[in-house]
């Protein structure tokens, strides 16, 4: 299964066109230039592909990526679902 890291970042480079040489675990959204739509939308798509809700609040753009990863994976956990949130340093 793919990580949700790494999907994280599939759909940002594909999705949101972020510049993949700026994706890094330490990166936020904002840094990536994702505005306040951009990042709800993004919320949107990781809770339709996973299947679990996301809090989306005004601090999410300010989350690192590895963060973001790691509480997606901690909802897959809580829902019972398998998955390697890998690890992105």
């Amino acid at each position: 299964m793919e990580s949700v890291y790494d999907h994280l970042v599939t759909v940002l480079r594909d999705k949101f066109e972020a510049d993949a040489e700026e994706i890094r675990p330490e990166a936020t959204l904002a840094s990536l230039e994702l505005d306040s739509l951009a990042v709800v939308e993004l919320y949107v798509t990781l809770q339709d592909h996973w299947g679990v809700p996301l809090e989306e609040d005004e601090a999410a753009a300010e989350m690192a990526l590895h963060k973001l990863a790691q509480t997606v994976a901690a909802q897959l956990s809580a829902a019972g679902a398998t998955t390697d949130p890998g690890d992105p340093r």
